[in-house]
């Protein structure tokens, strides 16, 4: 990335219809100089520039060549086991996305839809060409999905919780949490004060930061918080506090920090991503350094949608899997992506796969939308 410009290359992120901060030249630049990919953490990165006959630059696009599947959130482990099984290496891929976020957006960049959809044919053509087993375009926008099916890719649908406000076409917005919580069914809205007295009566307050307001020692807390949360789960973090304190730096603009604080010491934070632009707030990642019930959800849930609501932001997306989040006023979101195998056998069974897959969650999206917190609207 430090090849390009940045305003160059953020010329065709405001160009974009559906882009989204995570492709920002300053988000992806800081993944690579704070050596969050690399070869080393198996996303080597790829820009690939599309350019005009006076050589400017008309599209372009990171893909990133991944020696695992960690990270992506769409998750393809059977494939890559039904690979070994079949003496074939499925390692290593080629990707368009995110690294270590499940956000929805474009992910082609470019001065108009005509340069985008030559980009992603010239991707197709770069993974045929590549020797790569397969290529993997995820929580694409509907206009690169639409693109992707037209050039005979397989398309697979996920599921993703986000909040809106109005919930629905024709309804009038909530104007404040009360009227949010008001909406909800007897037994949902219950549920969320008691999680929220449970947090009050632990003598755990908010402090909400943002942008330059947000300093290094507050986003060393914060790191210290994110990695010990992934210590318990057994795990190591994607993310280091070089990248943090890079974010703030260069970002500060699409930064949001809750702070919560007990007997005046914090201990525990969730960091938002803003999107200004398109009114929408990104729950992406959290931590804490000690143990409060109900503190996740109030940190997670309901401090962000309180804040969307005083600040005029019209959807928070709660990231990927979760369907506890639906107690909580998120509705279930089909995303898209869309592959490539270049074996023409597992292609079509992957193929027959999705087939299935995909009118079986069909149908579990029906039942989800049953049960919505909601009341129904007279």
């Amino acid at each position: 990335m430090g090849a390009l410009p940045a305003e160059v290359w953020d010329a065709l992120a405001d160009a974009t219809p559906g882009a989204t901060p995570f492709q920002r030249h300053a988000w992806l630049s800081a993944l690579e100089r704070t050596g969050c990919v690399g070869v080393e953490s198996g996303w080597q990165p790829v820009v690939v520039t599309l350019r005009d006959h006076t050589q400017q630059l008309a599209a372009a696009c990171v893909l990133y060549v991944k020696s695992h599947s960690y990270g992506e959130y769409v998750f393809d482990w059977a494939w890559a086991r039904a690979y070994a099984e079949h003496g074939l290496p499925y390692y290593p891929k080629l990707l368009l996305a995110v690294p270590f976020t499940p956000v929805g957006g474009a992910k082609l960049l470019g001065r108009d839809a005509r340069a985008r959809k030559v980009l992603l044919q010239e991707v197709l053509a770069l993974a045929r060409r590549s020797g790569l087993s397969s290529f993997h375009a995820l929580f694409l926008d509907p206009q690169e999905a639409l693109w992707s099916d037209e050039l005979g890719l397989l398309g697979r649908t996920t599921l993703q919780f986000h909040w809106r406000n109005p919930p629905a076409d024709g309804e009038s917005p909530w104007p404040d949490f009360a009227a949010f919580l008001a909406s909800l069914r007897h037994d949902k809205r219950k549920k969320i004060k008691q999680e929220q007295r449970q947090v009050r009566d632990a003598g755990v307050t908010f402090r909400t930061l943002q942008g330059l307001d947000i300093t290094e020692r507050d986003w060393a807390f914060f790191s210290r918080c994110y990695e010990t949360t992934y210590a318990l789960h057994g795990s190591s973090p994607y993310l280091n506090a070089e990248f943090f304190q890079t974010l703030g730096r260069d970002m500060p603009g699409h930064c949001l920090l809750f702070v919560a604080e007990r007997g005046g010491q914090p201990i525990a934070n969730s960091l938002i991503l803003l999107d200004p632009r398109r009114r929408i707030a990104y729950g992406r990642y959290w931590g804490a350094t000690a143990p409060v019930p109900a503190l996740h959800f109030e940190a997670c849930y309901y401090q962000p949608i309180a804040w969307c609501l005083a600040h005029g932001y019209t959807t928070f997306e709660g990231g990927a899997q979760g369907e506890h989040k639906m107690a909580r006023g998120l509705q279930p979101v089909a995303t898209r992506s869309a592959h490539w195998l270049a074996h023409p056998r597992f292609s079509q069974a992957v193929e027959n796969y999705l087939e299935r897959e995909s009118a079986d969650l069909a149908a579990h999206q029906d039942q989800l939308q049953e049960r919505l917190p909601f009341k129904e609207v007279q």
